[in-house]
Order: structure tokens, then C-alpha cells, then sequence
């Protein structure tokens, strides 16, 4: 028996990863001629830099990360500070401070004055509680005081960055997990973490050299245009290279994006609309090793990652910023890398802008209800997917996690 995986992202990847540990047969295929989708890194010419097509921030407590990192032997690629240390810069008003969490389940640091969010009090904090008895239908600005500093210069951004959703539309539903998960268990759960050197060197390159390691094959620039149906089944698979045909006991994981399986299933529910996320990468004049992330308030970007001598700032919930010209983008952008890197008025250096128009589903409450799981009314097709209804927001935590729900429920099936 052998699982047939379409897509090479992170989702089919997590899922080939699973499924091989348990002994199961995997072919993996994508339309691109690499693996890794949206979560990848690139040699870019402009920079003479290589960087990540995304930014993306992991907390020490996303233990689905935690595990796929174990099992593809690359546990020591995520970097960032000992403590649960978030700095942050107003752009507005120049102001910058650091909320840093304790160790402990009681969150008695948030009495402490030089830990908190400048003229927040520790009720503000507690207030967040309420997310855990929220309905399907609430949004995080409905749950939240939004004239509060703390929402301010905490909630809303790290808000947005998780659901790449505004405040105002965004679940809040999705939110509770995350804070259960990470900042309900302590500090050593929600230390901030990013790729040390890159996001393929983290996460693809060693989930490759796992898969073919182990005797699966990896088929790329493969796509699959149909598939073929017979007694209820999924009874082939029509690629461009020609069509594969299944044997008794194979199965199908579609680990694509909504709109691709939406395509190759007529009739299955899936997310309709989708959020845009920018990310902005420039040359710096020197290498500078102190700072690895730092989040922002009261400009455009919401957080900046610094690796070497680049600089990359990320707008999440951006469509309206992905509609101007890259230009008029990279002005903006550099603008505030300056400020809070101290640079002056430095001119425009060399630089990349990523637009991303459907970088997740709209993590609306009314979108998240079109979330489909796992399996489908073929027994032996199943999805994977970081829209699909995860419980849990469309981060490489959800990704992760769906390809390995959808691994279990595969070997659940077959037996």
C-alpha cells in the first residue's frame, strides 16, 4: 500500500513524513520544480542575498513544529532569544519597550511594571481570559478593550500576524488556542523563534533529504489535472507526465491550496476568500547581529527580522498595500527600517518586495465555517492543509499539524 501526496509544501511534507515513519509507502508530487510552496528560501540577484519568501515567527510552544523538526533531524534550525523577550518600536511616537514573560503557569509577571506593555495594568492582561468562552461567531476587536494600550502595542499586532486578518473581521475563536498553547504554559512556551538561516534550511531541505532517504520518491513539476473515479474510489491520478494508476489499499492526500482542491473537487466546501501579506527585504550596510526580530506599532509593517545584513519587515492583512507599485512599497517600508534600526536617512538600498495576494484564507468567522476536514466523501482521499479545519490558525503550526492529522487518519483507514 502507498500514499499517493499532492503537493510538496509543508503540509504534504509533514504528511510524508508521518506516513514514512510508520512504514508507508509515499510518492510526493508538485507542479513546481522544488518543494517547500509558500515556505521556502531563494537566492535573489537584486540583494546578492539569499532570503525567505516569507517572514514567519514560531513559538517555542508550537509542538507540532517542535515534533517535525525532531523527526527530520533538525531540532537546533530555530534561533531567538532565552527568554519570552518581545521588544517593540511606535513608530509614531519613537517610543520603544519590552514585554518579557515569566517562567511560570501564573502569570506574575504581569504585575511587574518594567515588563509590561507601557501604560497597561495586569487586569488588561487578564482580560484576554475571556477569548476562552468566545462563540464561532465573535471577532478579536468584539473581545478585546481596543482602547486599551496593551491592545495596541500588543494584541492587535501579534493578532494580525497570527490570523492575517484585520482585528475587526478576524476570528477570535482561533486566537484562544494559540494563547493556550503558548503563553497559558510560560515563558519557556512562547519564547519567539525564527528560521537561524532560512526557512528551507529549517523546514524543506531536511524534510527532502528525510523522504528520499527513506526510499520514497519525490516527483516535481508534476501536475495533477484530474482525478479519476471508479466504485466510489479515487481510482488514478491524471498528471501532465501521464496518469498513475492506483492499487487496492492506496490512498490520496490533496494537500493544495483551497482554490486547487476546490478545482479538482467539485462540490467541496473550502474558503473563498483570501488575505495578502507583503514582505519587504533590504541590503544593510553592515551586518548587524543583535537583533533578530522586533515588533512594530503605528506605521504600515508589523514586525522586522533582521539575519545578517538584511532586513526584512512583514505587512500582514495588506491587500490594500499589495495593490501600489512595488516602489511606492519599498519607500514605506524603508522608511521604517530606518527608524527603528537607527540608520537615518538613508537612501533606498537594494531591496526585494513579495507581494502574496492569497497568502491564507480570511480568517473570518464567516470563512472559517467553509473549513473542510480531513476526510472527504471518497474513502480513500483525504486533505491536508493549513485551510483546512484545523482548530487552528493558518500558521506553519496549523500546516504541520494538518499533515499530521491527515498521516493518522490515513493509517486509521487503512487498517
Amino acid at each position: 500500500m502507498a500514499t499517493h501526496i499532492i503537493g510538496g509544501g509543508l503540509a504534504g511534507l509533514s504528511t510524508a513524513v508521518n506516513l514514512i515513519r510508520a512504514g508507508r509507502g509515499v510518492h510526493l508530487y508538485d507542479s513546481a520544480g522544488h518543494c517547500g510552496g509558500r515556505c521556502r528560501s531563494y537566492f535573489d540577484s537584486g540583494l546578492d542575498r539569499r532570503i525567505d519568501n516569507g517572514n514567519h515567527l514560531v513559538l517555542s510552544g508550537n509542538r507540532a513544529v517542535e515534533e517535525y523538526l525532531g523527526h527530520i533531524d533538525a531540532p537546533g534550525e530555530l534561533t531567538g532569544p532565552d527568554g519570552a523577550v518581545y521588544p517593540f518600536l511606535d513608530l509614531a511616537t519613537g517610543g520603544r519597550w519590552i514585554v518579557e514573560m515569566g517562567a511560570g503557569r501564573i502569570p506574575w509577571w504581569i504585575f511587574s511594571t518594567a515588563r509590561r506593555v507601557p501604560g497597561s495594568t495586569p487586569w488588561d492582561y487578564l482580560a484576554a481570559l475571556r477569548l476562552a468562552w468566545v462563540s464561532e461567531n465573535d471577532t478579536v476587536a468584539g473581545c478585546l478593550d481596543t482602547s486599551s494600550p496593551l491592545f495596541e502595542k500588543f494584541w492587535e499586532p501579534l493578532a494580525v500576524g497570527i490570523l492575517n486578518t484585520s482585528t475587526d473581521e478576524g476570528a477570535a475563536a482561533l486566537l484562544w488556542p494559540v494563547i493556550r498553547e503558548t503563553f497559558g504554559r510560560g515563558a519557556a512556551a512562547c519564547r519567539p523563534l525564527i528560521a537561524r538561516v532560512g526557512l528551507s534550511e529549517t523546514f524543506i531541505d531536511p524534510a527532502v533529504d528525510f523522504i528520499t532517504a527513506n526510499g520514497a520518491e519525490i516527483h516535481l513539476n508534476t501536475r495533477l489535472r484530474a482525478l479519476a473515479m471508479n466504485g466510489g474510489r479515487v481510482s488514478a491520478l491524471e498528471f501532465n507526465t501521464g496518469p498513475v494508476a492506483l492499487s487496492d489499499g492506496d490512498s490520496v492526500v490533496l494537500a493544495v491550496p483551497p482554490v486547487a482542491a476546490a478545482g479538482l473537487l467539485p462540490g467541496l466546501e473550502t474558503p473563498t476568500q483570501h488575505r495578502a501579506i507583503v514582505n519587504g527585504h533590504f541590503r544593510l550596510p553592515h551586518s548587524t547581529e543583535d537583533l533578530s526580530f522586533l515588533g512594530l506599532v503605528g506605521g504600515t509593517a508589523q514586525w522586522l527580522f533582521v539575519r545578517g545584513d538584511v532586513a526584512s519587515v512583514t505587512v500582514s492583512a495588506a491587500d490594500a498595500l499589495a495593490e501600489q507599485s512595488s516602489d511606492n512599497i519599498a519607500r514605506i517600508l524603508w522608511g521604517e527600517v530606518c527608524l527603528a534600526l537607527d540608520l537615518g536617512d538613508l537612501e533606498l538600498p537594494a531591496h526585494r518586495i513579495v507581494k502574496e495576494k492569497r497568502a491564507t484564507f480570511a480568517q473570518t468567522p464567516e470563512q472559517v465555517k467553509r473549513r473542510a476536514g480531513v476526510r472527504t466523501e471518497w474513502p480513500n482521499l483525504f486533505l491536508a492543509g493549513d485551510w483546512t479545519d484545523t482548530g487552528l490558525p493558518a500558521t506553519i503550526e496549523g500546516t504541520v499539524h494538518s499533515g499530521r492529522t491527515a498521516s493518522e487518519t490515513v493509517l486509521i483507514s487503512s487498517r
